[in-house]
């Protein structure tokens, strides 16, 4: 019998397979409007008669391949739905936030996956994973408003304290879809990287952020992907990976070392190798680390981890030092090709901006880059057309139901970005910077740069709260504060 369910599993999906090469011939052709639906006969889990599956394989815009799954029931009328994503589990994790601000924004699609926790910041109410959903921002606040209002009778005779609490929660909701709420703000956190909320070009800074993440130990381990053999070796790294031949045109008193422990200073231009987790598959893999002197900046430090077993890489860029009392704000007023040849650095912390562009990128989205203005330009379009459009071609058509208006709107947005990374368009480019840790090369360096404008700001409240500069404490802070004293104290007594 299990041999028969493998065997008609594989049919179907060889079956899905086919359909889908042959549909997406024809979408290619021209036949846009094809639809993949395939049906199955399946048991009803709440009357145990069969039932019917269907199954729709889709791309969501901006997004990526997913698979819509309705289940009906001839027999109680049973119904259920829900949505999976057709790809594998990302390399890193994604937190998506948005700030829902008026009723336009409540159309906004989200996807959110089996593994996904979705937050209402404002109501300090949180989804935990369970079944994917796709919906919009409405959709979503109105299946938790159902939710909570279910039971509300028995739970208003049985314990009145939590139907109590219960009630201002589903007030507060019925408020935000009648628009006497806004603004409030929506956060998705999938560690699979397969959960989304809809971008718009008309999105300016604060409004709209994508983060990409590390996943943490136990975050692999819910997703399966943590080591459970045991074993105290994941694999080996292949010589063209290791620090010799990545960075060949070191000297000859400069050969790549693994991490003295004590060694009491880093030697600059020196390239250090020491073992690490891949935060893709949890093997072990090797991290390579050299540091650099920016002349009228500060030294950095340029990481670059590659791993043998599962090809994940990233190349980023850590600044040290002490934190600054005040942050950075750069502007660079780019006039022609020369000036997408300055050498640019932007930190983690670094929100950056183009106004003439229309381009807006959160502190976190790159990390931290060390490469050239046109090189950074280059890399948004690129990953953010790859995300948009699924490929090379701006072209192209951005998921079977992208409307005509919208897939205008992000040509336009990508030709303005290619004009100007080909030097064909005057634009600025502003950096800032909380730390103070970001730098963009001055021609003329040290004397003033007419097209280059530096100043200095004060850090906002909520900056230092998200930096962790109010629970910093450097002095004295082997001594209890006054209040933990004054516990310890009366535990004594007691």
């Amino acid at each position: 019998m299990a041999a028969h369910h493998h065997s008609l599993a594989l049919d179907l999906f060889e079956d899905m397979n086919r359909k889908v090469e042959e549909a997406s011939k024809d979408f290619a052709e021209g036949d846009g409007d094809t639809k993949i639906v395939e049906e199955i006969e399946s048991l009803c889990m709440n009357c145990h008669e069969n039932g019917t599956t269907k199954l729709l394989l889709t791309k969501i815009p901006f997004f990526r391949e997913i698979v819509i799954m309705s289940f009906d029931c001839p027999s109680c009328n049973f119904k259920n739905s829900e949505v999976q994503p057709a790809g594998q589990i990302q390399e890193r994790g994604s937190k998506y936030i948005f700030k829902v601000e008026n009723v336009q924004d409540m159309s906004r699609q989200i996807i959110k996956s089996d593994t996904c926790i979705l937050r209402i910041e404002e109501l300090d109410l949180e989804i935990p994973p369970g079944r994917g959903q796709l919906s919009n921002v409405e959709g979503i606040i109105n299946m938790v408003q159902s939710d909570l209002s279910e039971k509300q009778t028995e739970r208003k005779e049985v314990v009145p304290e939590i139907y109590e609490k219960l009630q201002i929660v589903i007030g507060s909701l019925v408020k935000m879809v009648s628009g006497e709420n806004f603004p409030f703000t929506i956060t998705v956190d999938d560690p699979a990287g397969n959960s989304w909320i809809e971008p718009s070009t008309s999105d300016k800074k604060g409004k709209y952020s994508h983060v990409h993440y590390a996943r943490r130990t136990e975050q692999n381990a819910a997703l399966g992907l943590a080591d459970t053999t045991g074993e105290e070796n994941g694999g080996t790294i292949r010589p063209e990976y290791h620090a010799t031949e990545l960075y060949p045109q070191l000297p000859a008193n400069a050969v790549p070392t693994a991490m003295d422990q004590d060694q009491d200073e880093i030697v600059e231009n020196q390239v250090y190798s020491f073992p690490a987790s891949c935060p893709g598959c949890t093997k072990h893999c090797v991290t390579n680390m050299k540091m650099v002197n920016i002349p009228y900046f500060k030294q950095v430090v340029l990481m670059s981890t590659v791993c043998d077993l599962c090809g994940y890489r990233s190349n980023e860029v850590k600044t040290g030092g002490e934190v600054p009392e005040k942050g950075r704000r750069i502007a660079l007023n780019v006039r022609n090709p020369e000036d997408l040849a300055r050498d640019i650095l932007k930190s983690e912390s670094c929100a950056m901006q183009c106004p003439e562009l229309n381009l807006n990128v959160t502190p976190g989205t790159l990390g931290g880059r060390f490469t050239t203005v046109e090189g950074l330009l280059t890399q948004v379009r690129d990953d953010l057309r790859a995300s948009i459009f699924d490929t090379d071609d701006v072209e192209a058509v951005g998921g079977d139901s992208m409307d005509t208006g919208t897939k205008k709107k992000w040509q336009t947005f990508f030709s303005e970005l290619t004009s100007a990374i080909e030097g064909r368009k005057v634009f600025t480019i502003i950096l800032e910077d909380p730390l103070a840790s970001s730098y963009v090369q001055s021609y003329t360096a040290p004397d003033p740069d007419s097209q280059l404008e530096v100043s200095d700001y004060d850090r906002t409240w909520d900056e230092e709260e998200d930096l962790g500069l109010h629970d910093i404490k450097v002095e004295d802070y082997e001594q209890p504060e006054a209040g933990e004293k004054k516990t310890e104290e009366t535990t004594a007594e007691r």
